[in-house]
């Protein structure tokens, strides 16, 4: 397949534009999940959570008894 056959497929069919939104919201959700759980693990001495009710998607389980 030539790079003109892929650029008609990608850009130019609704199936091709919809991969492109597929592939677009994967990788933002990898990103996004990836530096939560940067962020979380840089600031974990933040003191007692108050809300213990509340769920997480990105719980650890700690506590959860």
């Amino acid at each position: 397949m030539d790079f003109g056959a892929i650029y008609h497929f990608l850009f130019e069919t609704y199936v091709g534009i919809g991969v492109l939104v597929a592939i677009s919201l994967v990788v933002c959700i990898a990103i996004a999940a990836v530096l939560e759980l940067r962020t979380r693990k840089t600031y974990v001495d933040r003191g007692p959570n108050d809300d213990d009710d509340e769920w997480s998607f990105f719980d650890d389980g700690e506590g959860a008894e």
